[in-house]
């Protein structure tokens, strides 16, 4: 979608006009109040109020009924970009017919409004971190590609913009959750650039999001909602963005609560908004005003960060006579065609780690099937964090419920709790449903164990319990007594399936030597009981691939404090994982074959074209991601990186042609001047189902082919601008 296409943005400049003379009739102390995420009405100019703080990471949030998608890792795990686009017109859609219905009964609080604070781009850089379930997983370009999409999706294409997304949190943050609000994250110039930047770049220069958040921490000594270098250098004079920036909620009070680098509230927010935060979640920005009068502040500023504030809500219509979408209807919301493209959705996002061919499930094969575990009936480990509200909810147990009917019986126990040793706080011993579980475990032919974690742990600080260190894993074990269930399912010597569902991945060891199937099934939405069911009995084919490692043990982390990205991710790491990067399994085969590239060699301004065929040669339809990865010359260089994919649908004996581009940046790397530099040598390019590493060929019994690419001379294809000069 090319910007000429996107007829709002044309008109940008007559709506900053027209916010110009509204704001030029404004007092100082009526432009101080539009500043806050709570902006209040001006009756004698006709501004409404106005809440900024909207929430969409995987439907619309907090705001009542909706269609709840599994959560973003899980999207991610499709590795699909025409589906999340599709995702953010539903979102956007019900966002709409939510909006039309409260504005009609006049209702403008909270999760309300149409500037919706998602997507959340940060990097997934340690599986410890809780609110990792929120993002789109380790790879800076598979977050830009599913990001992008996302955007225009929400945002639409037309005269009006549907709703408004934003990307979050800028920049450098992955946790921990506990230290967010006094934490430095230090970080080369190169890895910021090639790591942790590039999913904000393709959000703001190619799907032109509306909004940005900064981050709580600081980055490089500056706190990040007031970083001369991250909001002025970079976000305006870099990349050119011309939408509104907004700190995290009471991000601003960390300046000198937590940070410490000013000495009290005016002069955080005499630097918060200098450097370009316009608008504040929270109310320190009432002292806006103060500062002003005391010179702390140019008025003009204010202005501007008016300008930009009312330029989205007309983008959005909020200013004209008709409102934009009115056709939209509240019946639209959670639709029977929105319900039934999220259990499509459910299903993309499912990753088969392990199968020794016990799946799919034969119905008339097992008389009794036990299904156990603290997540085999639990709502919360549906949805994650950040949720709507759903209609219908399907758990595990009541979707294989539904699915066998009367041609099995099901017996369950919940096994244990989460966290604790036992589950009824009366209890003299600890393990109190042991008994159960034992009695389960004899009288089934076969044992589904659902083990995981959910929002209560695992998520934002504030919002999860401090179980996990305020929501961050401690390690990548399951906790409490699930362990010792997966021990004496898998000890009785009965077929066992694995089902984990959390969002992180966790230390599959165990589980990958002795249980007969694993399955990644995240947080996968009000419909994912159901889909997960379908699946075990082959309605439908796993297409999921690992959006993040699964680590071998949690020794092979670097410490969680530690921002540089050597040995982390697939792209940095020097140990092996369990199951890699790009990873999934499926029902059916698939062959590559015709692979051809159009040169093999590569120059600024110069791009290469990818072609290959791609055949189904087993007995199920299904979809399979090609996946290209480069290994490029230089120093420090990655061991390789996704830098292509697209996701082809077949069915049995079909066969299909892709064609993919590569652009000369693909090949090139940052150095620590922000220069993207190709350097002369020879690149290697990879073309297959999966990364080049020898656990995915093992695992997959398919390697990818490779190319020699020539890069003739060093050239210089960008230059950045933050540089952090002290």
């Amino acid at each position: 979608m090319k910007e000429d296409h996107r007829n709002y943005r044309e008109k940008e400049q007559e709506y900053r006009a027209k916010a110009r003379d509204l704001i030029a009739q404004m007092t100082l102390e009526e432009k101080v109040s539009q500043t806050l995420h709570q902006s209040v009405e001006i009756e004698r100019l006709g501004i409404p109020y106005y809440n900024w703080w909207n929430e969409s990471v995987h439907g619309v949030g907090r705001a009542g009924t909706a269609t709840v998608f599994p959560q973003a890792i899980g999207l991610a795990a499709t590795f699909d970009e025409e589906m999340m686009e599709k995702v953010g017109e539903v979102i956007s859609t019900e966002a709409r017919a939510k909006f039309n219905a409260q504005q009609k009964a006049g209702d403008r609080d909270i999760y309300k409004g149409l500037t919706f604070w998602s997507p959340n781009v940060n990097l997934f850089r340690d599986p410890r971190w809780g609110r990792g379930q929120e993002t789109y997983g380790e790879d800076p370009y598979l977050t830009s590609r599913l990001a992008v999409r996302y955007i225009r999706g929400m945002q639409g294409d037309g005269e009006f913009m549907k709703a408004a997304a934003l990307v979050k949190h800028f920049a450098v943050h992955s946790g921990p959750e506990k230290l967010r609000h006094e934490f430095n994250a230090e970080v080369s110039v190169r890895d910021l650039y090639e790591t942790y930047l590039p999913a904000f770049h393709a959000g703001v220069t190619e799907a032109h999001v509306a909004g940005v958040m900064g981050a709580y921490n600081r980055t490089n000594g500056e706190p990040c909602c007031g970083s001369k270098t991250l909001l002025q250098d970079i976000l305006r004079d870099e990349w050119g963005f011309t939408g509104y920036v907004t700190s995290d909620c009471w991000a601003i009070k960390d300046f000198h609560e937590g940070h410490r680098v000013t000495e009290n509230a005016l002069e955080s927010v005499s630097m918060a908004m200098n450097n370009g935060c316009d608008v504040n979640c929270g109310n320190l920005f009432g002292n806006l005003y103060t500062a002003v009068i005391r010179g702390k502040v140019p008025e003009s500023r204010i202005d501007e960060a008016l300008e930009n504030l009312f330029m989205i809500r007309m983008q959005l219509g909020l200013f004209e006579e008709e409102l934009p979408f009115s056709e939209i209807s509240y019946t639209e919301n959670d639709s029977p065609a929105h319900k039934a493209f999220n259990l499509e959705v459910a299903k993309k996002c499912q990753v088969l780690l392990k199968n020794n061919g016990i799946l799919p499930l034969q119905k008339d094969r097992y008389q009794t099937i036990g299904v156990i575990g603290p997540n085999a009936d639990s709502r919360p480990a549906l949805f994650g964090n950040y949720e709507g509200t759903a209609s219908r909810y399907t758990t595990v147990l009541e979707g294989i419920e539904d699915y066998v009917g009367d041609s099995a019986r099901v017996l369950y126990s919940e096994g244990c709790h989460l966290v604790k040793d036992r589950i009824s706080g009366l209890t003299r011993f600890n393990d109190d449903r042991r008994s159960e579980v034992e009695a389960v475990i004899e009288a089934s032919d076969l044992l589904i164990l659902c083990l995981g974690l959910d929002g209560s742990i695992e998520g934002e600080e504030g919002d999860a319990g401090n179980e996990f260190a305020s929501g961050d894993k401690i390690n990548l074990q399951y906790p409490g007594l699930q362990p010792e269930l997966l021990q004496m399912a898998c000890e009785s010597g009965k077929p066992v399936i694995l089902l984990s569902l959390c969002g992180s991945t966790m230390d599959m060891r165990y589980a990958d030597e002795h249980a007969d199937a694993v399955i990644q099934c995240w947080y996968p939405g009000s419909a994912g009981g159901r889909a997960i069911a379908e699946l075990l009995f082959g309605e439908g084919n796993f297409e999921g691939k690992l959006p993040m490692t699964v680590y071998e043990k949690t020794e092979d982390l670097p410490d969680f404090l530690d921002y540089a990205m050597k040995g982390r991710t697939y792209r940095y790491m020097t140990c092996p994982a369990r199951y890699p990067f790009g990873y999934g399994l499926s029902y059916t085969g698939y062959e590559l074959s015709g692979v051809s590239v159009s040169d093999t060699v590569i120059e600024g301004g110069k791009s290469l074209e990818v072609k290959a065929a791609v055949k189904n040669t087993g007995a199920y339809a299904g979809s399979e991601t090609v996946q290209l990865y480069i290994t490029a010359p230089g120093e420090e260089a990655p061991r390789y990186q996704l830098k292509g994919l697209t996701r082809v649908h077949l069915q049995p004996g079909e066969t299909k042609e892709v064609t993919l581009t590569l652009p000369a940046e693909a090949f090139a790397l940052f150095d620590n001047e922000a220069k993207l530099r190709l350097t002369k040598g020879e690149a290697t390019l990879y073309v297959g189902f999966h990364q080049p590493d020898e656990v995915s060929e093992k695992l997959t019994g398919s390697k990818p082919e490779a190319f020699t690419i020539t890069i003739p001379k060093d050239e210089v294809l960008y230059e950045g601008k933050g540089l952090y000069k002290s």
